[in-house]
């Protein structure tokens, strides 16, 4: 399929060779600890020296998303503010300094989509759904948003959260319903999170169905995803 960009989660071989092979890399080192401007333009002049159309999406600063009790925060390098105004898209100087550095480094790589991913604590509430909307409301929409949602959220809120900030709902698509402008599809194994799942032959032909005729960006996020997305 034409409008179908299959890719993984990271480098899972040295990066010439994945630029050889591949069109997509979702960059997951950004959620961590955002890399330096001058790594991420080494890394787009990399790419381009070797297919110079290759596509970075850049997953987002944890600050943003996460707060402090996330175990995810062992990987942060640096100090960043007060560790109380993290996640949740607070209206915080940290949150909006967190989003502005995944920002530039989005720009240097040429970046369409940037993915925002909040963790299972980020449920359905009134007050998570106003800080969200005041967010994205708040910024300029210079990219594609994608949001994936880690907690419990029912698919009409969901639905309607799309409709009004103009976000991509970014899903495993074995496990939830897209929503946006196109359909971004993270694959974490089955069932549930299960990064040593090897998908199968009847998964792919389940896989083939949830593409449509939108643009569709297809990643792979187990431990098998070198073979997964070659298949």
């Amino acid at each position: 399929m034409n409008n179908v960009r299959v890719g993984c989660c990271g480098f899972p071989v040295n990066r010439e060779k994945y630029f050889k092979k591949f069109e997509l890399v979702e960059i997951q080192s950004t959620f961590y600890q955002p890399m330096d401007i001058e790594k991420a333009g080494q890394l787009r002049e990399e790419a381009n020296s070797i297919k110079p159309d290759f596509e970075f999406s850049v997953k987002a600063f944890q600050v943003i998303t996460h707060p402090m009790s996330s175990p995810t925060y062992k990987k942060l390098k640096k100090p960043f503010g007060k560790a109380e105004n993290f996640g949740y898209f607070k209206s915080t100087k940290e949150v909006y300094d967190a989003y502005e550095l995944t920002r530039q480094i989005a720009h240097v790589l040429n970046a369409k989509i940037i993915l925002f991913q909040t963790p299972p604590s980020f449920g359905e509430s009134k007050e998570n759904i106003e800080n969200l909307a005041a967010f994205f409301h708040s910024i300029k929409k210079e990219f594609v948003f994608v949001w994936e949602p880690r907690g419990f959220w029912l698919s009409e809120t969901l639905k309607h959260i799309a409709e009004e900030t103009k976000l991509v709902i970014g899903v495993d698509p074995f496990k939830g319903k897209a929503f946006g402008e196109l359909n971004y599809f993270r694959l974490h194994g089955l069932p549930g999170y299960n990064l040593r799942y090897k998908y199968s032959y009847g998964d792919f032909s389940k896989l083939a169905n949830f593409c449509d005729k939108k643009e569709n960006y297809v990643l792979f996020n187990n431990l098998n995803m070198l073979e997964d997305s070659l298949s």
